[in-house]
């Protein structure tokens, strides 16, 4: 994989697509990701915000297999200072 030209979130696939330089590609079924990750209708919303909002931060979690931490905690778009 080369540089990451492109990500975000395709609507008719269900999957956060990331694409590289050298053609190359990840496809996330975010579909198949809450089924695994989310326990309850609260955190499967956080995550429905962070793939339309931020596709390319829930991509790192996902491939750095934090994600679970972040539907266990406090959501970055809902903190105030």
């Amino acid at each position: 994989m080369k540089k990451l030209i492109k990500c975000a979130f395709n609507m008719d696939t269900a999957c956060v697509e990331l694409r590289f330089s050298d053609g190359s590609r990840i496809d996330i079924d975010t579909v198949g990701v809450e089924n695994e990750v989310a326990d309850n209708l609260y955190q499967r919303s956080e995550l429905d915000w962070l793939i339309y909002n931020k596709p390319l931060e829930y991509a790192q979690l996902v491939l750095g297999g934090k994600l679970e931490g972040y539907v266990q905690g406090a959501a970055e778009h809902r903190l105030e200072d």
